[in-house]
């Protein structure tokens, strides 16, 4: 399959009579920890994957959706979606739920290119996710198997940002359909990778712009509330 970034280097090789080197994770930005940028100016990735199944030792990454916060909005023209040409892949179990047949898959983005197009895209960028590990452990073994990358991003989780900025809100189970309901954001579509990123990216802003208000005006300082309510939490647990 001949991606737009192949139709680039044809053009480049037949324009100059060279071939354009393949980006390599060498070439890729490092990635930003939370410091006391103010979230005002702070570039943040809201990503969301679509699975084979729910073990990260068994199971692939067929989709990627993700959206960017940037100056406490979601541009709409800085998104990231792509499906993945897995087309080996066993997806009888899932289909039903995230709607990915077997010709999706064919028909999808070369994965080694669509990884580096994220990371490039990413720009390092620090990462927020609803149940951000599970995310963090499919994203981090496709892109050690399939490109050698090992470097490790900062993530943080919007499933804990939000019960510890809101501690009063009735959200049954803090699933994500739970908490778009509580703020009562319209959400089109679910289990699609870039829906579910763009419904969690609106919850990560309420989160930001409320976190703002109550002077926690950066990462560093986000970073530092979250981990003094994780122990807390475990004093009242013992």
């Amino acid at each position: 399959m001949t991606t737009p970034i192949d139709q680039i280097r044809h053009w480049l090789s037949q324009r100059f009579g060279t071939t354009p080197r393949r980006t390599t994770p060498d070439d890729l930005p490092p990635p930003k920890r939370p410091d006391n940028t103010d979230l005002a100016d702070q570039r943040l990735i809201v990503l969301d994957l679509e699975t084979t199944g729910l073990n990260p030792a068994r199971d692939q990454v067929i989709a990627i959706g993700a959206v960017a916060i940037d100056g406490m909005a979601i541009p709409l023209r800085d998104q990231f979606d792509l499906i993945l040409q897995r087309p080996e892949l066993d997806i009888r179990e899932t289909v039903l739920i995230h709607g990915i047949g077997p010709e999706s898959l064919r028909r999808g983005h070369e994965t080694e290119d669509a990884l580096l197009r994220l990371l490039q895209w990413m720009n390092g960028d620090p990462v927020l996710a609803f149940h951000a590990a599970f995310d963090r452990r499919f994203l981090e073994k496709a892109l050690r198997t399939r490109l050698g990358y090992n470097t490790g991003h900062t993530w943080l989780d919007v499933a804990e940002i939000l019960p510890a900025l809101f501690p009063d809100a009735r959200i049954g189970k803090g699933r994500l359909d739970d908490w778009v309901d509580w703020f009562g954001l319209n959400v089109s579509e679910r289990h699609h990778a870039a829906a579910d990123a763009m419904a969690t990216a609106e919850l990560a802003l309420i989160a930001l712009r409320y976190a703002r208000k109550k002077k926690i005006l950066s990462l560093a300082a986000l970073n530092d509330a979250l981990r003094v309510g994780r122990r807390i939490q475990q004093l009242k647990n013992h």
